[in-house]
């Protein structure tokens, strides 16, 4: 082999190993959720980043669904682990049978009364259609989970402290499942 193709050889491989090294750092970035701002439910931008360090369940929650029980599930977890580093983020949805009509305040003030709920809930967003919040455009398009659309109500996507989708459990998963605690114990031991 001479030298020219030596040469040409040894910068096709780089160029590969350059492409492949890009891709994976895209597809990373892609199931990394810190870079998303959100609205709380008074209307103020939260940096996602901003839970940085904390094992974070993410859940598209509804007041008039019969998943709506599960309110006393998650604020059971809440309360169980949210001294060692986990948060819940609650994201109303009216995406499934209008089964969330409300405005914020009274959605604050359906879970406040009949479910305790004392983890941070968030401005109603949608999960499906064109016009889906950027977290979940990303929570059901990464290279760990299951991809597609959310199905229903009360669907879970565990986050780790550095922000990564790790868990994806779907809508009948009951929050208190061995399955969903065996994986914030796992991901809170990290």
């Amino acid at each position: 082999m001479n030298r020219f193709n030596l040469m040409f050889s040894i910068l096709i491989t780089f160029i590969f190993s350059m492409t492949i090294a890009a891709s994976d750092n895209s597809d990373k970035k892609n199931d990394n959720i810190a870079d998303i701002v959100v609205k709380d439910m008074e209307g103020k931008e939260v940096k996602l980043a901003d839970y940085k360090g904390k094992v974070l369940l993410i859940v598209n929650v509804a007041s008039k669904c019969g998943n709506t029980p599960q309110y006393e599930g998650l604020e059971a977890v809440y309360k169980k682990y949210k001294s060692k580093g986990f948060e819940i983020l609650g994201f109303p949805c009216n995406d499934f049978g209008g089964q969330e009509p409300g405005t914020n305040e009274e959605i604050k003030q359906f879970c406040s009364a009949n479910y305790n709920v004392t983890f941070k809930l968030f401005d109603k967003i949608k999960v499906l259609g064109e016009d889906k919040s950027p977290l979940y455009a990303k929570l059901i398009k990464n290279s760990v989970t299951e991809a597609g659309d959310v199905k229903w109500n009360f669907e879970k996507f565990l986050i780790d402290k550095d922000g990564n989708i790790v868990s994806r459990f779907k809508s009948k998963v009951q929050p208190e499942s061995a399955d969903i605690i065996k994986a914030i114990e796992k991901e809170l031991a990290k």
